[in-house]
């Protein structure tokens, strides 16, 4: 049992016999009244998010996960296929509990979070940063720099579409953020 006060970002919980991860959180103390505390929540089996207000010191039940390294291997009409990067198991899964899933690429390392008592996978979890190379996109207009704010699609080598600044080309290794898919910089060879 938990309480309150023991909540963090990234922390599973059992609420109306489903589990949640706890998004973000705050402490409220109006000057009337008694204490509680704003939460966003994602249910794991949805995906949704919902606000939640509980009252400060309610005991809630944590649910026991744990963090797997694992592996993407390849993905077909069965779902997600990734090996587990200790036992060399292989473990498939459904497109809805990847985040990201279309910036997944052959070999890249991510983390499978498992729900301890029924060893079942929750979700999977990419690096913050992944790496790409444009296989597509419009040619720059000369003149075209890194001070512009304007932006254009770009196909990269998973077949995801992103936007890019007017200044990458096609063949160009980018950085890119997973969290919102978002061009993050060009790398250099």
């Amino acid at each position: 049992m938990a309480s309150t006060a023991d909540f963090r970002n990234g922390m599973c919980i059992e609420y109306n016999e489903q589990l949640f991860f706890i998004v973000s959180f705050q402490h409220v103390k109006p000057g009337k009244g008694a204490a509680f505390v704003r939460t966003k929540l994602k249910n794991v089996s949805t995906g949704k998010v919902i606000e939640n207000t509980f009252n400060a010191g309610v005991k809630v039940n944590e649910a026991r996960v744990e963090r797997r390294p694992c592996q993407f291997l390849y993905n077909d009409d069965m779902g997600y296929h990734f090996m587990n990067s200790e036992t060399f198991e292989q473990i498939p899964l459904e497109k809805d509990l990847i985040d990201s899933p279309e910036l997944l690429s052959e070999g890249l390392a991510v983390e499978m979070v498992y729900h301890v008592d029924t060893e079942t996978p929750l979700l999977v979890n990419l690096p913050m940063y992944v790496f790409a190379e444009v296989t597509y996109t419009e040619p720059g207009v000369r003149g075209d720099t890194s001070s512009t704010n304007s932006l254009k699609q770009a196909t990269i080598d998973t077949g995801a579409t992103i936007m890019v600044p007017l200044f990458v080309n096609t063949g160009d290794k980018i950085k890119i953020d997973t969290r919102d898919s978002s061009y993050v910089e060009r790398v250099k060879d």
